[in-house]
């Protein structure tokens, strides 16, 4: 009897053998909730999209996804669709902002951790056909370190922890990473330090977080960048539209579009080879046997 990744795994050969271009695969997180999680994600990769990229936001917050209500939209299909076989990849992504392709959330993660093997095998096929659909797929999980947003940390080629100069928000990012670094994992984190008064306090947070990592548990967490506090971010939300888009020249936005700018020069240097939607599928995989 085969097992339950076997499908998978000959997916993932195809794709190498046809040399595909790839898709980065990010996953952002938290330590707690109420941290501008959600407003980062969505304004990050509408700021990444605005420099040309092509980007995929995957709203993969079972408890409370809310990426289709931060751009005033109303969902008809989630991920929940796809895997009970109802609608295809292509059917569940919809248009948000400025065009943004995103998938909105709800309990089809929660079902991913009890997939048929057939389920499975169709999941695979789906989601593989994003790769080089997209230059970016960026996972925006929930607060904490459920099994569900374990899995998305460890399959992502990187995780951005958000957090604010809050001293509680600083120790639920910390410990975020130390469980993560506890069980055995390499996974390549960034700081993002949201809703700072300026630099400085942004740059404070960040290195708090980075001594501590570096001494207790031998890792570098670099940072991102810092997102400033500005009350046209708050606005935006009532207003249902993203703040970059709403107020593209306010503090906040123009300090996360310099965070994506500097990104991006990392990225087109560092980041030569991806391994895509490939080598999350594949680890993925490992992790749902």
């Amino acid at each position: 009897m085969k097992d339950q990744a076997e499908g998978l795994r000959n997916l993932v050969q195809i794709q190498n053998d046809k040399g595909t271009k790839t898709t980065r695969i990010i996953t952002v997180t938290s330590g707690k909730g109420g941290v501008g999680k959600s407003n980062v994600t969505l304004n990050f990769a509408l700021a990444l999209q605005s420099q040309g990229y092509k980007v995929l936001v995957f709203d993969a917050d079972i408890g409370l996804a809310n990426i289709d209500v931060l751009m005033g939209i109303s969902s008809k299909y989630n991920l929940y669709h796809l895997l009970k076989k109802e609608k295809t990849i292509w059917e569940i992504i919809q248009k948000g902002s400025n065009d943004l392709d995103f998938i909105a959330g709800g309990s089809g993660f929660n079902d991913l951790l009890r997939l048929t093997e057939d389920e499975l095998d169709y999941f695979a096929e789906q989601v593989m056909q994003l790769n080089g659909y997209v230059d970016f797929i960026i996972f925006d999980t929930g607060a904490g370190l459920s099994k569900e947003t374990l899995k998305f940390i460890l399959a992502a080629e990187e995780t951005f922890v958000v957090t604010t100069p809050e001293p509680t928000s600083i120790t639920d990012a910390y410990a975020i990473i130390k469980m993560v670094n506890s069980m055995g994992h390499d996974v390549s984190f960034k700081l993002i330090i949201n809703r700072v008064t300026d630099r400085k306090e942004g740059k404070q947070t960040a290195d708090k977080i980075a001594l501590v990592a570096k001494q207790f548990l031998g890792i570098q967490i670099p940072t991102l960048g810092f997102v400033e506090d500005d009350a046209s971010v708050s606005k935006a939300v009532k207003k249902q539209v993203p703040f970059t888009v709403a107020f593209p020249n306010s503090a906040a936005a123009r300090s996360l579009q310099s965070l994506v700018d500097d990104y991006i020069k990392g990225y087109r240097v560092v980041d030569t080879t991806s391994s895509g939607v490939k080598g999350f599928l594949n680890k993925m995989m490992k992790l749902l046997k």
